[in-house]
Parts: structure tokens; sequence; C-alpha cells
């Protein structure tokens, strides 16, 4: 017997072999007028005309990390994926001009150009700020937030797509060095020149965000951080009591701190999305040095997924879409029935015990 998980993956293989046989455009174009393009459940973004979808895809993973040129068969491997993407409810691409080398970008480039009616089905976002050092790949990174790099970084992005705007842009790290005045003329001058509609940030906490938001005119709309439940740090600040109670701690132990800087209740409180990167890093391959309360997860996520008849993949997946911050994961797979595996997620319910039994477990 055929399980909807298999139903699924069989549907991706044979959508990827369509994008073959025909432009993408064409299948896109095709999936809308027949009403067989699944849907995943959108969030509108506060302070923007924006609805996205609830999970993102990673450009990221489009092709290999090397200085080779594009060539044709990473212009079909990311056609495909692309393709996928968009097939099963996607509608939010996040880039960055370090993916790659601003490969990524460009790859997804000559995808847009194959397709030309799909880029205004989809929003754009890219992220700039980190720079390679000399030696590229592997060698440390720094972040440069001065207006010049940002405007310069953005118009690299944009001759890479292939399009003239960002739907938004993401600060990809906090720049220790930052002069807040030049992020706001960069915002300023990128905004009025229609090049970016809408900004935000990435790995940033509140009194950072706080401190940008003195300066710039145009709101912050979106935070991307690591969050996971191999990385639960953003959904444990100043959460130590709620822990240990839901461990059966007792009330008489040791004085609990509320430490934390809150991050994901200021996103919530002032219209921020919160966009998780990595949400399966660690959870679905443990990594050699795994702390006793990640195996404990892991294998609560076996068990959920088997119970559910889905993936752990989708079962991680969901538990960040249950909490009530309207959290995006970010997908990151670079293989198309992966893929479609993970968009299961948006079907999976959580029970409240459920979702807070991987919450005890992950924060030990």
């Amino acid at each position: 017997m055929t399980t909807r998980r298999q139903f699924l993956t069989q549907t991706a293989i044979a959508s990827c072999a369509a994008a073959e046989s025909m432009n993408v455009g064409q299948a896109v174009a095709n999936d809308v007028r027949s009403g067989s393009r699944p849907s995943i459940d959108a969030y509108r973004i506060a302070h923007t005309d924006l609805v996205v979808s609830r999970l993102g895809y990673g450009a990221g993973s489009l092709l290999s990390w090397d200085k080779e040129p594009v060539n044709a068969d990473d212009i079909t491997k990311a056609t495909r994926l692309v393709h996928v993407a968009y097939d099963n409810g996607i509608t939010l691409f996040d880039h960055a001009d370090l993916y790659a080398y601003g490969k990524s970008e460009e790859v997804f480039g000559e995808v847009l150009k194959q397709s030309p009616g799909l880029r205004n089905k989809i929003v754009i976002q890219s992220k700039c700020g980190q720079v390679f050092s000399e030696g590229g790949l592997g060698s440390p990174i720094r972040v440069d937030l001065s207006r010049k790099h940002i405007v310069s970084a953005v118009e690299g992005s944009l001759k890479r797509l292939g399009t003239d705007r960002l739907d938004i842009l993401l600060l990809h790290a906090v720049d220790a060095l930052v002069e807040p005045q030049e992020v706001a003329a960069a915002f300023e001058y990128l905004h009025r020149s229609g090049k970016v509609r809408y900004f935000g940030v990435s790995n940033y906490n509140t009194p950072q965000i706080a401190l940008l938001e003195k300066s710039v005119r145009q709101p912050i709309v979106v935070n991307q951080i690591q969050l996971s439940l191999a990385n639960p740090g953003p959904l444990t600040e100043g959460m130590q009591f709620t822990l240990r109670i839901a461990k059966g701690g007792r009330m008489s132990d040791e004085s609990i701190g509320l430490a934390g800087s809150g991050t994901i209740d200021y996103c919530r409180t002032n219209g921020i999305q919160v966009q998780a990167w990595s949400p399966l890093r660690g959870v679905l391959k443990l990594p050699a040095d795994a702390s006793p309360q990640l195996k404990a997860t892991v294998q609560l996520v076996a068990e959920l997924a088997r119970k559910k008849n889905t993936t752990p993949a989708a079962i991680a997946l969901a538990w960040l879409l249950r909490h009530p911050a309207g959290i995006v994961p970010i997908l990151g797979s670079d293989k198309p029935e992966h893929l479609v595996e993970d968009c299961a997620a948006d079907r999976i319910n959580l029970s409240r015990e459920e979702w807070y039994d991987l919450f005890a477990a992950t924060a030990a």
C-alpha cells in the first residue's frame, strides 16, 4: 500500500521529469491553470504587503560551494529544486550574496530567465554584510555594514538575480563596528530607488535590533536566526522555570534565573517575522559529540514520525511551525524528494503535550 509520504515523493520525482521536458515557466502556468499546485499555509509579514509561505527555501543549497563557473548541469539542478519547491507551495526564496560566492544568486537568475512569469509569483530576499577574507571558503569571515558595502552588495545581488528589486534585504550578521546612521543611509537610498522594498536582519538579538531601529526609518520586518530542536536557545530564553516544571522539577529547587534577551518575544511584540535557518541541522544526523539530551530528542522525534506516518524531518519542522510566533523554517535540501517530504510538515499537527515533550527533551 502506498503511503501519503511515498505518494508525495513520487509526485516530486514526476514533477522533476516534467520540468526536464518543458520550460519551467510553462509548468508553473499549467499548475496554476489546473489548480493542481499544492498550497502551504501563508503568513502576511507585518508592516508590508507581502504574503509568504510558512516554509521558505534556502538557495544556498542550489549548487556546490566552489569557484567553478555556473554550467548547464548547475542550471538543470537548480531548475528542478526551484520548480519542486514552488510546485509544493513555497513562495519565499532566501538568498545571500555570500552563498557559493554569489553563484547561488547567479544560477537562480538563470532559472528566472527560463520562467519569466515566476518572478512576480514569489518573494525574493537576500542578505549582505558577511565577507570572506582573502583565503575564501574556510577563512575567517568579516562583517561590513557600511553604507558603501550594503549598496554595492545589493546592486551585485540584483545583477546576478536578473531582477530590478529585492522584496526583502536582511543584514546577514551584526557588525561590531556598525554606525547605525550608515545603515540608515543605505536603507534610505535603496528604498527610495526601488531596489529594496523591505528590510530585516539575521542573527540579531533584542538590543541589537533596538539600536538599529533608533536610526532607520524603514521598519525591521524579519529576523532570521539559528533555531531548531538541536539549537533551541531563542525559545528557551527566560524559560528556565517553565523548563524546570516541564521536566518534573519542584518549585523548591535551586533559584531559577530569568536570563535571556527575549528575542522571539520582542519580535512578536513588534511584528517582526522570525525565520529559522538550519532548522534540521543536528536533528537528522547526530553529530559525533551529540549531547545526551540531543540523542533523547532525536529518539523522540523518530517515535513521533512513526506514530504519524511521516519523516523525522517533518516532525522537527512541525515543532517550529506549532509555535505561535509564526516561525518560518528555511529549508535547505538539495534533493527534490527530501524537499517534498519537508513540505509535509505543513500538514502535521503536534498536540500541546507532544510539543512540550520535545521542548523538555531538547532543552535539558
